[in-house]
């Protein structure tokens, strides 16, 4: 993963971008969670990621999740919490397909 790919989606240094695919993300993970964005969810994760401009670092590759990266303990973490997989559109599943 990038940090434009992250940048293009629209989690930038100053926030997300409004209309973009970061907003929708935000939008959605908001009603899904009674009205706020979750800490270590998918738009928090890649906000993160896209004021920092630490993608390169974070574990989430083309080829897959790195082992012993930010993202395979974040995979674990989820896995672990929803039984053994990983849940589509969850953090880890978002993250890596961006």
């Amino acid at each position: 993963m990038s940090d434009q790919n992250v940048r293009n989606a629209g989690f930038t240094p100053s926030g997300i971008t409004g209309g973009s695919l970061a907003s929708s993300l935000m939008s959605r993970e908001a009603r899904a969670s009674g009205g706020g964005v979750p800490s270590g969810g998918p738009t928090s994760t890649l906000q993160e990621m896209g004021a920092k401009g630490t993608t390169h670092s974070s574990g989430y590759t083309s080829s897959g999740i790195s082992g012993g990266s930010r993202a395979s303990d974040t995979m674990s973490k989820e896995a672990s919490a929803h039984g053994g997989g990983v849940p589509r559109g969850g953090t880890t599943s978002t993250v890596q397909s961006i």
